[in-house]
């Protein structure tokens, strides 16, 4: 009796032991058992050996060489108001460092924009006041030279200046909806990646803005319901492909005269303006013009003093050019600029009248970021991707040409953050089964020392035993091979038929095969796999950094080849032995959702299920700048936008289908899936729909990734 007891202990007790290894969804959204530790927020102070960071309210002076902390800058506990301790969000420094503004109570606007509280604190002597009254306001920024701070504040553009304790108004004519001064519009936000639209110039005689005419771009509203008894709408400015854009005007506003001249942008005005930077003359301030197609950008010159602009640097191209920061301006009059013209993303360096010196980098493989030029001027750091498309190396060169080096060592993903002088970088590695290593080095890749292993997580991921990302490759009829990972299940048998869920996004220029830790999303897939479902992901035709050719071969037609690339995707796996081809199913978010519905309309007889996740069903419901950029305009590609949106193609659906969408979502809009929703009726097409109140694209917030996990791994339970 005491021995079959003590075997009975010994068989639950392993039983408890392996199902503990089994990840849960509680495990994954709930809970911090997967979360990797990285360095966030770090700011390189201008002597490029020490940097801050935002510390449970306090901002903390740290030396890269040591990771000792030398001073506390801001104490949260000195910072009261009405016996309150203020809560920072945010800080900037001013060019001295002597002084900087404190960020608090954001409100958010949309995705990227929020406003703010701000303070100005003295390092000196610890004081703070209140800028703006205390009112919220966008992008307060210090004057380089001057205790002067711009902000934006109900679309138009102040200065404070804070010793004479005087306000000047800059601009007057901003209203909501209409006119916005120094801020940008919502297009611009969401696909030219900034928000701020004005800067000072280095001097702080001179600040550049941008004037956003919103007036006759079409509104958009959207429904808030927030719990309350009458929900309310939001209406904004938001341009649809083939519709009218925003009016841009560029100004110099000059502080001495208080004045502003016209920058000279040419007569059209369908045009873009995606950047603009001051030189190192402190009276001549770079802009990038680009037509409305996108395919012909233009380097200019403006004359600060009199707004006259000369043209320094042309491109064009038969399908698109794709808007960097890579743009930088040397103490030499050289600048550095990134172009694609070779047939890969390479970096070039031109004098200031537009004359081509030197490609700096080259070869089959594309530069996918450039990190900047050491404080002498004579070498250059960057990222590519040169050792293959799932890979991310950290390399320094000498702009002579006289010598390259790589910095980091190890395979996988490495991204470098540089201080100021680039002396120091702090390299996050990770590659597919591995979450980062965050370590610190030199300028030289020596490794100084560990900020981040994540020691802990490596050693639960390592009891667990989970089943590993695979890389492999394979050629479909076409001729051009595809690069794809694939998580195969605990104890796979090889004589055994699986069903497969293909994890996808598939968007131009992006990556999903990239030998990286994919963090919470990963430990999901791995999750499926321990449930006994293969997961594989593919880099389609127009995925990123294997060229130009490559990524452009997409253009006029989103969603065609793609999803031949996915049916022949299909086709691959089914011809594995220890594959069911009769049940293959796809899952993607945003672009990805778009190629799961096609998947599942024009690619029926391949794909049983899927799950579309804010999806858009129709190019002509989406943003000017990102889908002309790809597609033309629907009135000079009606044929492109239509055949290839799922919202057309209902009538083919076979298998089962999954539509989610947040109401809330200002990128792709409700719209997309109330639209397709009508589609599917009408075909009479059975379907499940989820939708999330208030939700923006992300679908986040109060259990939303817990709940939205739990229903898609249901789904694929009880479909695949």
């Amino acid at each position: 009796m005491l021995r079959s007891g003590l075997v009975f202990l010994i068989i639950f007790n392993t039983f408890n032991a392996w199902a503990q290894t089994e990840i849960t969804l509680e495990d994954i959204w709930s809970s911090n058992k997967f979360r990797s530790e990285g360095v966030y927020g770090i700011r390189s102070l201008n002597d490029g050996k020490h940097y801050t960071t935002l510390q449970k309210g306090n901002v903390i002076k740290y030396s890269y060489e040591s990771g000792d902390s030398v001073e506390a800058i801001v104490l949260k506990d000195d910072l009261k108001l009405d016996g309150e301790v203020i809560s920072i969000d945010d800080y900037e420094f001013n060019k001295s460092e002597t002084k900087l503004l404190l960020a608090t109570e954001a409100q958010k606007l949309y995705r990227h924009s929020a406003s703010y509280r701000y303070f100005a604190f003295d390092r000196t002597d610890k004081k703070y006041r209140e800028i703006a009254g205390g009112k919220h306001v966008f992008h307060a920024t210090f004057s380089p030279v001057s205790n002067q701070v711009a902000y934006v504040f109900e679309n138009n553009l102040f200065v404070e200046d804070l010793d004479a304790r005087k306000t000047i108004q800059i601009t007057d004519n901003g209203k909501k909806n209409e006119f916005i001064n120094g801020m940008s519009d919502w297009v611009y936000e969401e696909e030219f990646a900034f928000t701020k639209a004005f800067h000072w110039s280095p001097d702080g005689r001179f600040i550049a803005y941008y004037e956003f005419n919103e007036k006759d771009v079409k509104e958009f509203s959207m429904t808030k319901y927030q719990g309350e008894l009458y929900p309310t709408e939001e209406k904004f400015k938001y341009p649809k492909a083939g519709e009218a854009n925003s009016k841009i005007q560029l100004y110099i506003y000059h502080m001495d005269r208080e004045m502003k001249v016209k920058v000279d942008i040419g007569e059209r005005d369908d045009i873009y303006i995606p950047r603009i930077k001051w030189t190192k003359d402190v009276s001549t301030l770079s802009v990038q013009r680009m037509n409305r197609l996108q395919n012909r950008l233009e380097l200019l010159l403006a004359d600060a003093v009199t707004g006259k602009t000369r043209v320094v640097l042309k491109e064009s191209s038969e399908t698109y050019i794709d808007v960097t920061d890579n743009l930088t301006f040397l103490d030499s009059q050289e600048f550095i600029w990134s172009s694609e013209k070779d047939g890969y993303n390479h970096l070039y360096l031109y004098d200031v009248a537009g004359n081509e010196k030197v490609q700096l980098t080259s070869g089959q493989w594309d530069v996918t970021e450039f990190y900047g030029v050491d404080a002498k001027g004579k070498n250059f750091f960057y990222q590519s991707s040169e050792e293959g498309p799932t890979q991310r190396h950290v390399f320094a060169a000498s702009l002579n040409g006289n010598f390259k080096r790589k910095l980091t060592p190890n395979k996988g993903q490495n991204s470098a953050q540089f201080s100021n002088t680039m002396d120091y970088l702090i390299n996050n590695h990770s590659d597919a089964n591995t979450p980062p290593f965050v370590s610190l080095m030199n300028y030289k890749g020596k490794q100084i020392r560990v900020l981040k292993g994540n020691a802990s997580l490596k050693k639960t991921l390592e009891e667990m035993k989970l089943p590993k990302k695979e890389f492999f490759s394979f050629t479909p009829s076409h001729g051009t091979s595809l690069n794809a990972w694939m998580i195969k299940p605990t104890n796979f048998d090889p004589t055994k038929k699986y069903p497969v869920l293909v994890s996808i996004y598939g968007g131009p220029g992006s990556n999903t095969v990239n030998d990286s830790w994919g963090s919470k999303t990963q430990m999901w897939e791995t999750m499926l796999a321990q449930q006994g479902y293969i997961i594989v992901s593919v880099d389609n035709r127009g995925t990123g950094n294997r060229g130009r050719d490559f990524k452009h071969c997409t253009y006029k037609q989103l969603g065609k080849l793609e999803i031949e690339d996915y049916i022949e995707t299909a086709k691959h796996l089914g011809s594995l032995g220890y594959v069911n081809p009769a049940r293959i199913g796809m899952y993607g978010w945003s672009y990805g959702g778009y190629m799961s519905s096609l998947a599942i309309t024009k690619g029926a007889d391949y794909y049983s299920m899927a799950i579309a996740v804010a999806p858009v069903t129709n190019w002509r419901f989406y943003d000017s700048i990102y889908t002309e950029r790809y597609m033309r305009t629907p009135q000079e590609n009606a044929q492109g936008y239509d055949d290839n949106s799922p919202i057309n193609h209902v009538d083919k659906i076979k298998g089962a289908y999954l539509l989610v969408h947040g109401t809330g979502d200002d990128n792709v809009h409700f719209q997309n899936s109330v639209e397709m929703t009508e589609a599917l009726i009408e075909a009479n097409k059975q379907f499940d729909f989820y939708m999330y109140p208030d939700r923006n694209h992300g679908i986040y917030g109060n259990n939303a990734r817990l709940h939205l996990f739990t229903k898609m791994t249901d789904f694929i339970k009880k479909n695949l």
